[in-house]
């Protein structure tokens, strides 16, 4: 009978708890959220193949979210092993270059993908692993300027996968409608973006990242991000009015109105809130996304 190398068994039991950790299932949720949303606005999947849906949500978060979050773990290796030392790459558990090589075959496997559901989406796919490869890689290195590489990272998060959803049901880049409030969710995103910065503050200062709490303070950049948040979506509420969905725009509007309420609580102490705002604003920041498709459909 045979049996396993030791060291194959060691890898299983080890490695890949240490791989699904590099790769973040928790950071997939935006990208597969924003993915619906592309699908709900473009008028659904009644016409597409399951196999077809079920690639798209593979493509979006654990291939090209999760390809961002190992590209990143691997260049940020060092500011993590102090704020987080104990991630797969500063702890050990992932050795060597082990990091790196995981990080270029998802960003091949990605890139097969998309371009086995079309050339748009292979375009759109494309211009989002070459941000995530320039937001954490040298020599760009775009997170060391946090006006810069919060927006990349937010387009990739939000924007895009919208984007990807609507070019397949439509088969072609989606109308304006879309592509304006797909851009405009993106520009709100970076708010949160902002948010999730907090966090790593000590990190990115002792290594040279400039965040936007490092560069402006915590105050300074708590404000912002609300502010890019809140514009955002009236922005939306008024791309709405112009379409003449007025009830979409007011449910948004309710939504919005509920997260300055959260944000007058959160900038009474941004460092210690910001995780209680990324948690609850956030969440009320993403419904209306929702409502937002939902006006967008053809026909409605």
């Amino acid at each position: 009978m045979a049996t396993s190398s030791p060291h194959v068994a060691q890898f299983s039991h080890r490695r890949v708890p240490a791989v699904l950790e590099l790769l973040k299932p928790v950071t997939w949720f935006p990208p597969m959220w924003a993915l619906v949303c592309g699908f709900v606005s473009a008028g659904g999947t009644g016409h597409l193949p399951w196999q077809v849906i079920l690639a798209a949500i593979l493509l979006v978060g654990p291939l090209v979210c999760g390809t961002s979050q190992a590209v990143n773990d691997w260049f940020d290796r060092h500011v993590d092993a102090i704020n987080e030392p104990g991630r797969p790459i500063p702890s050990g558990r992932l050795p060597g270059r082990l990091g790196l090589y995981i990080a270029i075959g998802w960003t091949a496997v990605s890139l097969l993908l998309a371009l086995e559901l079309g050339r748009w989406i292979a375009a759109v796919t494309g211009a989002a692993l070459v941000l995530a490869w320039a937001y954490s890689a040298p020599p760009l290195r775009l997170k060391r300027n946090g006006w810069i590489g919060n927006a990349a990272c937010a387009l990739c998060y939000e924007g895009l996968p919208w984007i990807t959803a609507s070019a397949l049901v439509v088969g072609t880049l989606p109308d304006w409608r879309i592509l304006a409030v797909a851009l405009l969710y993106s520009a709100g995103a970076h708010g949160i973006m902002t948010l999730n910065d907090f966090k790593s503050t000590q990190g990115d200062w002792l290594t040279g990242v400039g965040s936007l709490p490092v560069r402006m303070g915590a105050m300074s950049a708590a404000i912002l991000a609300c502010f890019a948040m809140a514009a955002a979506q009236v922005g939306v509420i008024a791309t709405l009015c112009v379409l003449g969905r007025y009830g979409y725009a007011a449910a948004v509007g309710v939504l919005l109105v509920a997260q300055l309420v959260l944000m007058d609580r959160f900038l009474e102490h941004p460092v210690a809130r910001a995780l209680w705002f990324s948690a609850y604003g956030v969440l009320l920041y993403v419904l209306g996304m929702l409502v937002t498709a939902f006006a967008l459909r053809p026909g409605v």
